[in-house]
């Protein structure tokens, strides 16, 4: 009776069609893990113990930038809330800056390698361009390796999907065999019976035969299930630990394109190559301005002057507009460097809620087991205290 009711019972319902490079979203599926083994209960909430660890980790590295970002934007607030003598004041340094930053330009006889717009805002970030096009390359690279990683999880999923396909034709290929044998069983044995009673024949040998055979055939069937059945199962463990793997990798890869989407934008660059490109031109250009230096230092000494004028109000970081004296003046400017920093605050944010999504959406999970399986409940909060604590 065991083995009639493992041959027929039904296997749920599963979605296999098309796996698309879902590579954003994280998917918990717990139905083939066994929460009353303890490799496989503990596996599978270190699982998301790391994965809530690593989001923590990347909104740690986010919030820096993030606090610097919203501390430009608030310097933006002081400078306009100024009382009118004072942004006079001001103003007027701004004025004396900028006309400096003119008589170099006029020093420029010959024909720049790039253009103004493209050298100031290079200049902006002077210090920190290498570290940009180290980070682009980086996130690049990674970015490449990531994406393979995924393809081959990819692929690995949809061959394991194909096979379970496979072996669960084969087992109702073997349920509806049995279920020919067995009639074809019966329909022996009637025609055994009418041949004894109906015409008086010696039919033990038909009785033999036909039992002989519905147990050689049942065997068979029976060894073939058994060893499909267990094939299936060491295929939907596969499955779940490649679902738990490209949760993972899906994490890295979405940080990754986050980060490169932030550091294009950051340095409104399209790529690390185009960036470097255009490093390497400033850098040649720069040494070719080095020839106005007298005319540059008036420029210094009028920035110089703006730092210790914008030092006696609340401005953070006074140093970033000795570069953009120009924004002071033009409101249309202040307009544009508003909005590419809330585009720069925009891009982190994002980054930040996803990781915060992920911890949450994790720890969900882990509260949800532990209160699924009250017997756990305490290694499993053990657990997540051992994780925050370190």
């Amino acid at each position: 009776m065991a083995f009639w009711s493992r041959l027929f019972k039904k296997r749920k319902k599963r979605e296999r069609e098309g796996i698309a490079e879902d590579w954003e979203n994280l998917v918990y599926d717990r139905s083939d893990v066994d929460f009353q083994d303890e490799e496989q209960r503990s596996r599978y909430i270190t699982n998301c113990l790391e994965q809530m660890a690593e989001a923590a980790k990347e909104i740690h590295l986010l919030t820096e930038e993030y606090t610097q970002v919203t501390s430009y934007l608030t310097d933006m607030e002081e400078i306009e809330a100024l009382p009118d003598q004072e942004r006079e004041g001001l103003n007027k340094i701004a004025r004396q800056l900028l006309a400096q930053e003119q008589e170099c330009e006029r020093y420029r006889g010959k024909e720049n390698r790039m253009g103004d717009n493209e050298y100031y805002q290079m200049r902006k970030q002077e210090n920190e361009i290498q570290e940009g096009i180290d980070k682009l390359k980086e996130c690049e690279r990674y970015g490449n390796l990531v994406r393979q990683d995924l393809k081959r999880l990819d692929r690995e999923r949809s061959a394991y999907e194909y096979r379970r396909v496979e072996l669960e034709t084969m087992m109702n290929n073997f349920r509806g065999m049995s279920v020919i044998f067995i009639t074809a069983f019966t329909i022996c044995m009637v025609l055994l019976v009418i041949l004894q009673f109906a015409f008086e024949m010696d039919t033990k040998m038909g009785y033999l035969l036909a039992a002989g055979a519905v147990v050689v055939a049942v065997a068979v069937l029976f060894a073939r299930y058994t060893d499909s059945e267990k094939e299936l199962g060491r295929v939907e463990r596969a499955v779940n630990k490649l679902i738990q793997l490209q949760n993972k990798v899906k994490i890295r890869y979405v940080n990754n394109k986050n980060l490169q989407e932030y550091l294009r934008i950051k340095y409104d660059t399209e790529s690390a190559a185009a960036l470097e490109k255009l490093w390497v031109q400033y850098q040649q250009e720069k040494e070719e301005r080095k020839e106005f230096a007298e005319a540059e230092a008036k420029t210094e000494y009028f920035q110089k002057l703006l730092v210790d004028k914008m030092n006696n109000y609340r401005v953070v970081s006074p140093e970033r507009w000795v570069s953009q004296p120009q924004a002071l003046l033009d409101p249309r400017e202040m307009v544009e460097i508003r909005h590419a920093l809330i585009l720069r605050r925009q891009a982190l944010r994002k980054q930040m809620e996803y990781n915060n999504g992920v911890a949450e959406t994790a720890r969900k999970e882990v509260m949800d087991i532990a209160g699924k399986y009250p017997a756990y409940a305490g290694e499993i909060l053990a657990m997540v205290d051992k994780y925050d604590v370190d």
